[in-house]
Order: structure tokens, then C-alpha cells, then sequence
């Protein structure tokens, strides 16, 4: 199966680059960008439609909106609208949040796992264009029904973690995305907890790092994967050599990760030559990804130059 090639655009950049990033992407034939939303940085809604206005094939996933960020017959609407303006072109990551940034600003739920069920819950039922009375634990709607649903409801898919919420998302989502650190051995579990009945698609972003000399590129993710590995993660626990990377950490620090084995690398993201970027990606797919979504460099004019590297990859898929 070929997965499609997308790059993330990173929360800290300029809301205006959207639009070079959306046309680069798109002429270059990459399948998809998604948008980073997270408190309090840009908001994926407007990067998304920015996306979509400036673009005619591209598909633009949101990665992801925060369950309780926005009412979630608000969340409907604006999925709606969007995927009415370009149907067929949007994917909805809607997730827990993090909770300390959910607590700041007033909107955190005593229960995550069960408000992500029932906003994903009310969102596809609302985007399927049904006259929806729930009262949940959290959510609450009394006869809600959107004036234009799309003719083509896009995917909502539950950008979560946890085996629990892996499970709910096979459950009630049309599928999940994936931070960053996944490798085939964590797509593959995610799909065994969330055993989903019927199609269930699996969004995966992957770090992206690609220099001439592996070394150069194991040398700029070290510490990226430290910072994985100073918090639970769940992605980084599938790692077949998980114990071993972490004892490496405990024992070295990031510069001890530098030295990890090209196989070890290849589990956690496309880092390394082009060669081990494209054998990543396949590993994934093979696994199971439906979407490979690339996460560049936090600084612009680093992720600039590897726009090129997302075209390579995207015309290197069989």
C-alpha cells in the first residue's frame, strides 16, 4: 500500500508561511500538509482553510484540535465548512489536549478519555448531517443538526496515545494519528488496541532529519529523542529496543543516543540518508499507515530547504 507523503507545518512558524508551504507542497505532488494546533500558538482552523483556499489537489489534515478547546457542535461547523469548501481534502484530528493547557485557560475535564468519546461521538454524527439530542457526561445538545452539512464527511480521527484511548478511538473514530517517535511497531500495536470493525485509518508523523552523513542527522534528532524519552511514550515502549534506548539515555544523555544502531534509528522516525528516510516510510506503511506526515525542523529556513526532501520522498513511493 502507498501511503500518503504529507509534511506538518510546526506550530512556532510565521501563520503566513502556510501558503508557501501549501503551493510548494502541492506543486512539488505531496499528498497532504497537516496543521499543528496547540495552546496557545496558531490555530488550525485558519491555517486550514488558508491552505485550502490556496491550493486545488492538496489534502490538509488538522493535527489536532483540542476536544474541549471549542464546543463541540462549534468543532462541527467549522469542519463543515471547511470540508465543504474543499470536499474530499480534509482530514479532523480532534485529541485529548494537554491537560495543564486545557487547565489554563478554564476547560479542563475531570474525565479526558470520556469527553474525547463523546465530542468524536456528536462530530461525526453532526457531520453526517443528523439531528443530534445527546447528554453525555460532559457534552450536552438538544436538537442540533447543521444547516450545511458536507455532502462528503470528512474523516475524524482521535489523535491519542494511551491503550485506552486507542480503544475508543476503534470504537467511535474513522481513525488516529500519531505523534512523532512512531515506528511499524507501534502502528502495528495500535492497531491490535484499538481493533477497530471496519475502515480505520492510521495518520502517522514522522521526524524527519536527512543529511548525507547519518551521523550529521543522528546528531541533530539526539536530543529530540531525549525529550521523548524524558516522559512517558507510549510510541517509544513498542520500540523493540526500547530498554536498551532508554539505558543508553539513563547512562549517556543524548550524546549516548548519537551511536544507537541505523536499525534502532529507523524504528523512530526518517532520520538518516534519503535511503533510510524512504525505508522508514515504507516500514510504516507496511505496518499499516495509511498518511506518513513528516515534522520538520522548529526553525523556518531549515524546514524551507526540507520541503525539497518531502517531494523527494513523495516521488520515491512505488
Amino acid at each position: 500500500m502507498r501511503p500518503s507523503i504529507g509534511m506538518c507545518f510546526d506550530r512556532s512558524y510565521p501563520p503566513a508561511a502556510i501558503v508557501e508551504f501549501a503551493t510548494r507542497l502541492e506543486t512539488g505532488g505531496v499528498d497532504q500538509l497537516w496543521v499543528i494546533e496547540d495552546c496557545f500558538y496558531t490555530a488550525g482552523i485558519s491555517l486550514a482553510a488558508t491552505a485550502l483556499a490556496r491550493t486545488e489537489r492538496l489534502q490538509v489534515g488538522l493535527g489536532i484540535l483540542p476536544a474541549v478547546a471549542r464546543n463541540p457542535a462549534i468543532t462541527a461547523m467549522e469542519v463543515a465548512t471547511l470540508a465543504n469548501l474543499a470536499p474530499g481534502r480534509l482530514i479532523a484530528g480532534i485529541g485529548h489536549g494537554v491537560q495543564s493547557w486545557m487547565e489554563q485557560m478554564g476547560a479542563r475535564t475531570p474525565s479526558p478519555l470520556t469527553t474525547l468519546e463523546e465530542v468524536i461521538t456528536v462530530v461525526r454524527r453532526l457531520l453526517r448531517g443528523e439531528e443530534v439530542t445527546f447528554h453525555g457526561r460532559e457534552v450536552h445538545l438538544d436538537a442540533v443538526r447543521l444547516d450545511q452539512p458536507p455532502a462528503q464527511a470528512p474523516p475524524v480521527c482521535a489523535g491519542v496515545r494511551g491503550p485506552k484511548s486507542m480503544a475508543m478511538a476503534g470504537r467511535v473514530a474513522d481513525g488516529v494519528v500519531l505523534a512523532e517517535g512512531a515506528g511499524p511497531a507501534y502502528v502495528r500495536a495500535v492497531l491490535q488496541q484499538a481493533a477497530p470493525a471496519g475502515a480505520f485509518r492510521v495518520s502517522a508523523f514522522s521526524a524527519l532529519c536527512i543529511e548525507a552523513d547519518r551521523r550529521t542527522a543522528y546528531e541533530w534528532m539526539a536530543p529530540v529523542v531525549a525529550g521523548w524519552l524524558s516522559a512517558p511514550n507510549p510510541a517509544i515502549d513498542a520500540h523493540s529496543h526500547a530498554d536498551e534506548v532508554r539505558a543508553r539515555f539513563a547512562d549517556g544523555g543524548a550524546d549516548a543516543l548519537v551511536s544507537m544502531p541505523r536499525e534502532w534509528w529507523l524504528q523512530l522516525g526518517a532520520i538518516g540518508t534519503f535511503d533510510d528516510a524512504v525505508e522508514h516510510v515504507t516500514a510504516l506503511a507496511d505496518a499499516g499507515a495509511h498518511d506518513v506526515a513528516l515534522f520538520p525542523a522548529p526553525e523556518l529556513e531549515v524546514a524551507r530547504g526540507q520541503l525539497d526532501d518531502v517531494t523527494r520522498l513523495a516521488a520515491a513511493m512505488p
